[in-house]
């Protein structure tokens, strides 16, 4: 492979690379200006919640097996995203009842103060008669051989009590790290200049080094156009100095061969 070619390939590849960071940065710009915050600043889209996870109570354990379950340990500042409870009384009952072992849930609590936690449910207890409604233990997955996390206990069938400060906001139906930690970039001013301002400075740096190469193309050419046009002159001239020299020596050569014929 020629070394011009090389370098051709090079170009290439890295203009594609370039476009797919801006591209990759832009989609995440949106995606953050996408979300709507509810009343307790929890992120909303496509009618569901979405939070950021703050602490390492779900991260992964050696103690704790979550293979089985669908939504695995979940590391901090991980967007998760979450299925709410139905407004509609009899919905959420049936929302509650398809609970089972090994989900996630996000909801509210009071310890000091009322707080937003996202752990996995551990177990389910059916209220007997005549109160309706499941006791749901929850905890989380970070555990270690001498230390289990403190459970939480929720009561669906307080779940529409003004009264109850401890319920379920959702069920974790999805999570990502790469989107949490962009979207917590997002947030600082680092993360905002690396994914927002550093971009617009590399397309304008971009552009300003294609413009001045397009026109550096263009003088180039000009310049060799010019001086091909300047050599084509001074070979036509060398050409009719030639020829005038050729017929000057001619022209003796001519006068005396008639001078002999007379």
């Amino acid at each position: 492979m020629n070394k011009a070619l090389f370098m051709k390939i090079l170009k290439i590849a890295g203009n594609v690379l370039t476009y797919a960071f801006m591209a990759v940065c832009l989609a995440l710009v949106i995606f953050s200006f996408s979300f709507k915050k509810t009343s307790d600043d929890a992120l909303t889209i496509f009618g569901m919640q979405a939070r950021i996870i703050q602490s390492d109570s779900m991260e992964k354990s050696e103690f704790t097996n979550v293979s089985k379950y669908d939504i695995k340990s979940i590391p901090v500042k991980s967007l998760v995203f979450i299925q709410t409870v139905p407004e509609d009384e009899k919905d959420a009952e049936k929302w509650f009842n398809s609970l089972k072992v090994g989900d996630v849930l996000t909801f509210r609590y009071v310890y000091n103060g009322q707080v937003t936690i996202t752990h996995r449910i551990v177990k389910i207890e059916d209220k007997k008669e005549p109160s309706s409604g499941r006791i749901i233990t929850l905890e989380g997955d970070n555990k270690t051989a001498t230390n289990n996390l403190m459970q939480q206990t929720l009561d669906t069938s307080r779940h529409f009590d003004p009264t109850c400060y401890n319920y379920i906001i959702g069920k974790v139906t999805g999570q990502s790290h790469f989107l949490g930690l962009a979207l917590y970039a997002v947030n600082t001013p680092v993360g905002m200049f690396c994914i927002v301002v550093l971009p617009c400075l590399i397309i304008i740096i971009m552009e300003i080094v294609r413009i001045v190469s397009v026109f550096s193309e263009e003088k180039r050419k000009k310049a060799e156009a010019e001086k091909e046009q300047k050599d084509a002159e001074i070979e036509l001239l060398k050409q009719q100095l030639a020829a005038a020299l050729q017929d000057k020596n001619e022209a003796p050569q001519q006068e005396s061969i008639e001078k002999g014929v007379d």
